[in-house]
This record gives structure tokens, sequence and C-alpha cells, in this order.
């Protein structure tokens, strides 16, 4: 089993790290707005300084602001992305706001990483 680290990013989120095939997996959990999304942006930067592909499995996403949209689109700047499980209300976010069209989004996290 690949080995996971993790940091609680606020009462309503939580954000957990591991390795898969080569590709580092960051998994979501919770509900991320301005005041949850300074731990998710720090993983995602040590990820992202570390390899060259990133999958964001946000399988455990309650709910989702423009804070972790702006953090998504700035971050595919600088490592290959995907975005793996959203659930309906990330999706739609996505779609509203056309961002759907740039980030690349799997149904699974093997998806995402064999891509």
């Amino acid at each position: 089993m690949p080995e996971r680290t993790g940091s609680r990013a606020s009462a309503g989120a939580a954000v957990m790290q591991y390795e898969l095939r080569g590709v580092r997996v960051v998994v979501m959990h919770g509900a991320y707005d301005q005041h949850s999304i300074v731990p998710l942006e720090e993983a995602l930067a040590a990820a992202a300084g570390e390899c060259s592909r990133v999958v964001l499995d946000a399988s455990g996403v309650r709910f989702a602001d423009s804070s972790l949209l702006n953090l998504m689109l700035r971050t595919r700047r600088s490592v290959a992305l995907r975005l793996a499980a959203p659930p309906p209300q990330l999706r739609r976010l996505l779609e509203i706001t056309g961002a759907d069209a740039v980030l690349d989004t799997r149904a699974t996290v093997e998806e995402a990483v064999g891509a």
C-alpha cells in the first residue's frame, strides 16, 4: 500500500497525499473556501515541485467555491494536473465557469493516473 501523508485543513476539510505508479495523488475531503484552502494549496505546491503529474481526487468534496476553482487553474500552469471523480456540485461549478474546457477531468483516480 502506498505511504499516505495528510493534514487537517480545518474543521471542515482535510488533505491526504500518496503516490500511485509515479503520479502524486492529492485527496480532498470536505468543504473548500477561502478559510480552508491553504493546506490544499500547500499540498499541491509541494506535489508540483516533486512530480511532473498530479491527480487531484475530488470524490470527497462536499462544497467548493471560487477559491478551489482558482487554485486548480493556477496549479495546472505548473504541472500536468488531472481532476478525478468530481462530485455533481463541483462538476456544475466547472461547467458554469467554463473551467471544464481547460481542466483534464476523469471519472476515477485510476483513469486519471493511467491517462
